[in-house]
């Protein structure tokens, strides 16, 4: 996990959101798409860059899949910003 994949999957408005919602609790594809508003075929396909970037990992319950964020990949991210906030 590269802290430049990381940036790069939040890079875009919807991920990142998606990202702010899975960091206050787990959610599912359909309560994902409900709550931003938008189909779940789009939100499968956001998960999916987050995923691949190791932002993002699902548990399977039943038929569904919850999603939650990855504590290394957002301590990555809080690392890399921290330094680039020293750096300037």
């Amino acid at each position: 996990m590269k802290a430049e994949e990381l940036i790069k999957a939040i890079g875009e408005p919807m991920r990142y959101r998606i990202l702010q919602q899975l960091l206050l609790r787990k959610h599912c594809v359909r309560s994902l798409s409900k709550k931003m508003g938008v189909t779940e075929s789009a939100i499968s396909q956001h998960l999916k860059v987050m995923k691949e970037a190791g932002l993002v990992y699902g548990e399977k319950y039943g038929y569904h899949t919850h999603y939650y964020p990855s504590r290394e990949a957002v301590d990555l991210l809080a690392d890399t910003f921290k330094a680039m906030q020293r750096q300037s």
